[in-house]
């Protein structure tokens, strides 16, 4: 076990790990040294030292090996003037992709290249121009590993806590500490000494010099203790030879920069320096130890014991943990820096290792390896994730052999399916993955929307495998595969599709059937066995008989005629991604001897209600997942489940309710189980409210074949009569193992006002909501339906989002469930069927006219009528309102106008509102009605003629309406890694949009992009770039399409509390290239297309 409080320096908030090493030692130090350094002294050393220092921002692009995705701030120190090369921490110029800048003392800022990172020990190099230099006059600081001595003082300059310069000082204590050890999964040093101090660093001093009164650097600062004033130092004898190694090639560059080349190698092995007293105990030999004390320098105090063996390294199989080892080439050698520099010098040679284990003397010949062919230099990109090749840290943390497909972040594919950051990938559609480029060749043969199972492991649970099924990415939520390949020439990171354009099969629609791009135009359902009245056809009422009594209404006709249109659609799923095929007569008698057993497997309980077996074939459970890189509308999180109800299904269609705190927003992946047979297929987004908390998925019936599709039912919508208080009604819902659960409950309230606040990053809450309360239920995360006992659905039990503010900076989210009416369900519904007024949506492959919904862009709430009369309400008012409506006895007032709608200048804060069109209003119904009369008038006036009561005064207004379609946000624009959309109706609600011309909205940001490193983050609009204004998508597009790679940006911002604020940042085009994302109609997929990138 590491130390649970040692941290490298510039990641202050790393993860610790439980227990604490002890540093208990017997050893004799060495005498100190007499310090004779005068406060002059170290006065000239600073100031020859200050202005070599430089404060390093780096930017990991990438998440790759130890190594996350984000933005750090690290301190360096000029070792070669001439050459322009700096020196920091390995941790710091990162194993993967990284952008960097260096400031000196004066501010002056010069972009920095990587061209050096150990893959062991904890340093790199930097390189810049030193010509760029303009401002500052400063020296190079001289390495000096041989002046590190016990109680030599010393000085760490550099970026600590943020601070620009600051300037520690310290005693070195130890020359022989353990490397620290960090973190179990992630980057740590091993066959090497530390040095020890207690100066106190903390984060962002990684990589700062540490050095003498003379203005050496004896030591190269890495990592500290949080539970005291310990710091680590890193010895330079290794940095000093790698330097010579860079020096070296880059004098040999005449024209451009090339690759460079330090030797390394490997035996692939972990030793630890053990006391001879520990030895002993190992079995050490007394003869041996004598030769070992005779030939070794006057204070060795111990010997390399080995630690751990990678497998199938050089080493596995002749070398195992307890080994002491002896002699090299048959020098005795007990110091880490001894058998480095042999193993350095003798890649690809054998080297004889005499060892004694247990007391036994053994002889093993091992070839050392090249150390940089195991560590890897290119990645695989694909659906946000990064794999690449296992390399030496991890294989040595997981125990795992060198060169595995390693996930270093499992991105939006993988993490669908549960594959968790570290995993290893063992095969992929039943193919072996045993490198990088087997992956590829598999992902090259698959679809889009296919589902493939995929077998990984973990090192938390390293003896068995897990088998997930993984989809690949319908629509284009990711670029395609991506394969980036490390240039050391340049510094950066070159990519190249991973999968050539040839090789990629079309895209896979919801039936399981690559697009088409001839599609139907249809007005209105053209399924010859629709009938829509009941919201029901002939296939949707063709019930499953389990045997139990219940008749359904159609008899053996209508089961044969759906089996024939089925059977003839031909529109259904290939069965290596859905389960079901084309069938022959013979497949055909399975599915329904399948079938048959299903039914007689979930026969329904003695004691299950009418209601419950009415309703169970049309209950289906949604899981729903959000691509990171379109989380859109302050959607609150990537993964989401809830049961949602059938309400049509036919042989062409089947869509069905849930609420939209399981289904958010229309960018996401759906995923629908039903109750009524084993089979599982995606779904679309088709329709989201603007203002009910529902949404309404399409399905493909022929993706999930005959026998499902006929054992499916729609449910029998009845908005009509509303619930009453003290109505009985039956709560049905799925479990999450799709078992149907039930409960008689009685109705408490039918018609409470929801009254949700603002969340603290903005996003759908239900407004202008009447919903349904129960004396019981199952929970607050059990949702379903609300039936009468012929299973007639009079409400969704839907979940509603919602967040609790403990302080003005505490806040947590919740959720609770209660009853939306299916009035505006069934509205909706009859419109798509008969053919909306809207645009048209491809829908299994047919054009549909969407509906628009007609709405008034304020927010209400409901004030009792007896506190009305405080704020002037008349008599005759209340007698009016009254008799309106007896039960609720209420007036509807102004919450607030949505920014840029149609009332916001009109209508004020507190206004009464009293009657529409001269008939008087009590709740929000009755101002849909008022909405849904202008839809139905001969002419085209969209106005609504509002009696207010505004601060006693009776007042007439016309206010106008807006019209809205389901579609929800459908275009996004990824730009610097910020992603930026038209502000949504809950931003708009708020009440304010800048006065600039509104603005773009940013609704997240990526990690370790530009907007990372210069802090462009969400909940503030973008309103200028570079002066120009940018009111919407388009004139941001165009703004942004004339900016260089690599040019400062100038930004003006907006955040939510109206504050402005204006900040610069650099393009990388390199690594974040500008994309759009859109819903395409025609196809019904999400396209991405690039707007900006470098050629």
């Amino acid at each position: 076990m590491g130390d649970s409080l040692e941290m490298l320096g510039s990641e202050a908030s790393m993860e610790t790990e439980t227990g604490i090493k002890s540093d208990f030692c017997l050893e004799i130090d060495p005498p100190l040294r007499e310090t004779v350094a005068t406060a002059e002294d170290w006065r000239r050393a600073l100031d020859k030292v200050v202005p070599a220092v430089v404060v390093l921002r780096t930017t990991a692009c990438r998440a790759f090996d130890t190594e996350s995705a984000g933005a750090s701030y690290a301190t360096g120190f000029i070792v070669d003037k001439r050459r322009g090369i700096i020196l920091t921490n390995r941790h710091v110029v990162k194993p993967g992709p990284v952008v960097a800048e260096a400031t000196f003392v004066n501010r002056e800022e010069i972009p920095i290249y990587p061209v050096y990172r150990d893959p062991v020990h904890d340093f790199g190099f930097f390189s810049y121009d030193p010509s760029a230099v303009q401002f500052l006059s400063y020296e190079e600081i001289p390495l000096a590993p041989e002046a590190a001595s016990v109680g030599l003082e010393i000085r760490v300059v550099g970026n600590d806590s943020g601070e620009k310069v600051s300037i520690l000082a310290g005693t070195i204590a130890r020359l022989d500490r353990d490397a620290p050890h960090y973190k179990k999964d992630g980057y740590n040093d091993f066959n090497t000494f530390y040095m020890q101090a207690a100066s106190g660093t903390k984060g962002g001093s990684s990589g700062s010099p540490v050095i003498d009164w003379q203005g050496k650097a004896v030591a190269l600062n890495a990592g500290s203790k949080t539970s005291s004033a310990s710091a680590f130092f890193l010895p330079l004898q290794r940095v000093v030879r790698a330097l010579s190694f860079l020096q070296k090639s880059i004098d040999l560059c005449t024209d451009k920069p090339k690759a460079v080349h330090i030797p390394r190698g490997t035996l692939q092995m972990t030793f630890v320096h053990k006391g001879f007293d520990e030895i002993r105990r190992l079995g050490l030999r007394t003869g041996t130890e004598q030769v070992v004390r005779h030939a070794s320098p006057p204070g060795e105090t111990g010997m390399l014991v080995v630690d751990s063996v990678v497998p199938s390294g050089p080493a596995d199989k002749q070398l195992e943990s307890g080994d002491v080892l002896v002699r090299v080439n048959g020098t005795v050698l007990t110091q880490f820096l001894n058998l480095e520099n042999l193993i350095d010098d003798g890649v690809g040679q054998i080297v004889e290792l005499e060892i004694e284990r247990g007391g036994q003397p053994l002889t093993v010949n091992v070839s050392v390896q090249d150390l940089h062919s195991i560590t890897p230099d290119h990645f695989l990109e694909v659906s946000g994730a990064i794999i690449h090749p296992l390399s030496y840290q991890q294989a040595r943390n997981f125990r795992f052999p060198c060169g595995l497909a390693y996930v270093a972040d499992p991105g939006y594919m993988l993490f669908r399916a549960g594959v968790p950051r570290h995993a290893i990938i063992k095969k992929v559609a039943n193919e072996d993955i045993s490198c990088l480029a087997d992956l590829v060749s598999v992902l090259s043969k698959l679809s889009r929307g296919a589902r493939v199972p995929l077998e990984y492991m973990s090192h938390t649970d390293r003896h068995r495998k897990k088998s997930v099924l993984v989809t690949i990415d319908r629509h284009e939520w990711y670029a395609p595969p991506q394969l980036y390949t490390r240039n050391d020439s340049t510094g950066l990171w070159d990519g190249k599709p991973a999968i050539e354009l040839a090789a990629v099969s079309p895209p896979i629609g919801i039936n399981g059937l690559p697009i088409s791009q001839n599609i139907p135009l249809c007005h209105h359902d053209t399924d010859p066995m629709h009938e829509f009245r009941g919201v029901t056809d002939t296939a949707a009422t063709m019930g499953a008989s389990s045997g139990d009594g219940y008749q359904n209404d159609f008899g053996s006709e209508a089961k044969k005629q759906r089996v024939e249109d089925d059977s003839s659609d031909g529109t259904v799923a290939n069965a290596s991604l859905y389960g079901s095929e084309l069938k022959s007569d013979d497949a055909m008698e399975t599915d329904n001897t399948v079938l048959r057993d299903y039914e007689g497997a979930t026969a329904f309980s003695a004691n299950a209600s009418l209601a419950e077996r009415a309703i169970e074939p049309a209950l289906v459970m949604f899981e729903v997942h959000v691509p990171p890189s379109c989380s859109l509308d302050g959607v609150h999180s990537q993964h989401f489940f809830g049961t949602g109800i059938i309400i049509y299904h036919s042989s062409s269609m089947g869509l069905a309710v849930v609420d939209k705190n399981t289904v958010a927003i229309s960018a996401s992946d759906v995923m629908l189980s039903f109750a009524a047979f084993p089979v599982e297929i995606p779904g679309e987004v088709v329709f989201l409210h603007p203002v009910h908390n529902y949404a309404l998925i399409a399905y493909n019936p022929s993706a999930m074949g005959p026998a499902a599709a006929s054992a499916i039912r729609a449910a029998e919508l009845l908005p009509e009569p509303a619930l009453q208080r003290g109505d009985s009604v039956y709560l049905v819902g799925l479990s999450r193992n799709l078992q149907a659960t039930s409960r008689k409950s009685i109705v408490t309230n039918p018609c409470a006002a929801l009254n949700i606040g603002s969340a603290d990053s903005p996003r759908y809450r239900a407004t202008n909501m009447e919903v349904i309360e129960l004396d019981t239920d199952f929970g607050s995360s059990f949702s379903g339906a609300l039936t009468d006992e012929q299973g007639r659905i009079r409400a969704i039990w839907g979940s509603f989002s919602t967040q609790i503010k403990y302080s003005s900076t505490t806040s947590e989210d919740h959720q609770f469930v209660r009853g939306i009416p299916v009035y505006a369900i069934s509205q909706v519904l009859e419109k798509i069927i008969t053919g909306g007024n809207g645009p048209a949506l491809l829908i299994n492959g047919i054009k549909r006219p969407m509906p628009l919904v007609r709405i008034l862009e304020v927010e209400l709430y409901p004030t009792l009528l007896s506190k009305a009369r405080s704020f002037g309400l008349s008599d005759e008012w209340v007698q009016i309102l009254v008799k309106k409506d007896p039960v609720r006895r209420q007036v509807l007032r102004v919450k607030g106008c949505l920014a840029g709608s149609k009332a916001e200048n009109l209508l004020e804060q507190g206004d009464m509102v009293l009657a529409v069109d001269k008939m008087p209003v009590t709740c929000y119904n009755d101002i849909e009605a008022a909405c849904l009369t202008l839809d139905k008038g001969t002419h085209s006036d969209e106005n609504l003629n509002l009696t207010i009561l505004r601060q006693g005064r009776e007042m007439e207004l016309v206010v106008g309406t807006d019209k809205r379609d389901g579609n929800g946000t459908t275009r996004v624009i990824n730009w610097c890694g910020c992603v930026v959309q038209d502000p949504h109706p809950a931003v708009r609600s708020l009440g304010f949009l800048p006065e600039e011309g509104h603005g773009v909205y940013v609704t997240r940001w990526c990690h370790g992009s530009p907007a990372n490193r210069y802090g462009l983050y969400a909940l503030q609009w973008i309103v200028e770039v570079n002066g120009k204004k940018t009111p919407d998508l388009n004139a941001f597009a165009d703004a942004t399409k004339e900016l260089e790679h690599g040019q400062f940006v100038r930004i003006r911002t907006v955040h939510l509390n109206g504050k402005p604020r204006v900040l610069t940042l650099k393009q990388d085009l390199h690594y974040w290239p500008t994309w759009e994302l859109r819903f395409d109609p025609e196809t019904a997929l999400w396209r991405r297309n690039i707007l900006q990138a470098l050629k």
